[in-house]
């Protein structure tokens, strides 16, 4: 019996009684037990329990002061551990990460989606969810109010560029959303094939091919690798593209940490035709595998870099699932390219420029690749 309530009360060190709680938990614990007890005891709100325990939780993480680590409450956790395999439940659009001091601010908007229909468009600020104000939030976190099951609303502020803030009830819907969409453009009677990678989730590797090989076997002599909005996801994933254009064994990233040995992960199995003159476009949200295959392509002298500087995302994460549901997502080492270059805060700079202007239909970048990448056909 006493073994049993010994057990209980380590992980309920509220539960204590106060003589109980100085002798068997440390001071630290202790303090914060005391300080939830005093909040819920004298504070002129009711305030649960769970809530304070969360709020705990979260301001640990808050306090290494980085940007990437995040504690998830379980409620938070089931929606963010939601995956872009193809189909996704919530409004349809992707962000920019990179600075929520003024709200969130909307990368890429998906074709018949509520977000399009709602008015929202590439540049959009979000500045409320639920009529909730989400400026200085993270993003993960405040994407994750936003989607949702099929079915259910949610309720968005934001600010289109030149325009006044609108307030809009949107309803969630499962989305069909490629990881992988393709075409082929003639110019000055060269093929040129234009592949773009939404996310490095599962199976993005095997898709990715799948395209690449369609367009190439129609006729394309070149291809344009676009990564632009895509924030990362699956290292596994950005090891296998990469090997899409590598030599099998050329180093792709090196990583390492404080706790974590040094890896290096190279290049796997088959590429396609090294013939095959290739060109990565990207912009500011071009992040984590992102960086990692167009560092490993530019360092190895197998693509042209055009576009925007990318994210700037040097190291990587680990997802630890607790044992109340929720989830530790926290920084455990750096990563760095063939080169030795990590991209901490820097990110990988085109020599060739090019820019989408969010305000008009045309895709300005676009053009700009095709170019670079027919001229390396000459």
């Amino acid at each position: 019996m006493a073994l049993v309530l010994g057990i209980w009360w380590g992980g309920h060190p509220t539960a204590l009684p106060g003589f109980a709680r100085d002798i068997l938990v440390e001071d630290e614990a202790a303090t914060r037990a005391q300080v939830i007890d005093q909040v819920r005891a004298d504070f002129y709100k009711k305030v649960s329990e769970d809530k304070l325990q969360q709020a705990s939780l979260k301001g640990i993480v808050s306090s290494l002061d980085d940007r990437f680590s995040e504690y998830y409450t379980p409620a938070e956790a089931k929606q963010v551990t939601q995956s872009l395999n193809g189909e996704f439940e919530g409004v349809g659009m992707t962000v920019d990460s990179r600075d929520t001091k003024r709200g969130l601010k909307v990368a890429r908007v998906f074709p018949d989606s509520p977000a399009k229909e709602a008015g929202i468009t590439p540049g959009s600020l979000i500045t409320a969810v639920n009529g909730k104000g989400i400026e200085g939030e993270k993003a993960d976190v405040t994407t994750a109010k936003i989607r949702g099951p099929a079915g259910t609303e949610v309720t968005l502020t934001f600010r289109v560029p030149g325009e006044k803030p609108r307030t809009k009830e949107l309803k969630r819907r499962k989305l069909e959303v490629p990881l992988v969409e393709g075409k082929t453009f003639t110019r000055g009677g060269d093929k040129l094939a234009h592949v773009r990678l939404a996310a490095f989730d599962k199976g993005a590797q095997r898709q990715l091919r799948r395209e690449i090989e369609k367009r190439l076997k129609g006729g394309a002599e070149g291809l344009v690798l676009d990564l632009r909005g895509n924030g990362g996801g699956a290292l596994d994933e950005g090891i296998l593209v990469s090997s899409l254009f590598l030599k099998k064994g050329q180093l792709v990233v090196t990583t390492r940490g404080r706790t974590q040995p040094e890896q290096k992960f190279e290049a796997i199995g088959k590429p396609i035709d090294q013939d095959v003159p290739v060109v990565v476009l990207v912009d500011g949200n071009s992040a984590s595998a992102s960086e990692i295959v167009t560092g490993a392509l530019r360092d190895h002298e197998r693509a042209s870099v055009v576009g925007e500087k990318t994210f700037g995302k040097g190291v990587f994460q680990q997802l630890e699932k607790l044992r109340n549901g929720g989830l530790l997502k926290i920084t455990v080492g750096s990563y760095y390219l063939p080169e030795g270059e990590n991209l901490g805060g820097d990110g990988i700079e085109p020599p060739v420029k090019a820019r989408d202007k969010p305000k008009t239909e045309r895709d300005e970048a676009l053009p700009v690749a095709l170019r670079t990448l027919r001229s390396k056909l000459q």
